[in-house]
């Protein structure tokens, strides 16, 4: 399996953390050096483990936005 490269580029907030200290996080992250783009996933609290996620475009956060506020 090829190593996955990220960085992350804005933290923007914690939803919530668990009783064994992983963090519900939204972030800007570089996946592999590509395009940034927002990130909402479970982290470690030394950020070398993390969960499984999804990812949005801004187009696509905007959209959850609107959706949400319906």
């Amino acid at each position: 399996m090829a190593e996955l490269k990220y960085e992350i580029v804005e933290h923007i907030g914690v939803l919530s953390e668990s009783s064994k200290g992983w963090t519900k996080e939204l972030n800007v992250i570089s996946w592999n050096g590509k395009e940034p783009k927002y990130d909402l996933r479970d982290w470690a609290t030394n950020k070398e483990k993390m969960g499984k996620g999804i990812t949005l475009t801004q187009a696509e956060l905007e959209v959850l936005k609107s959706l949400l506020h319906s």
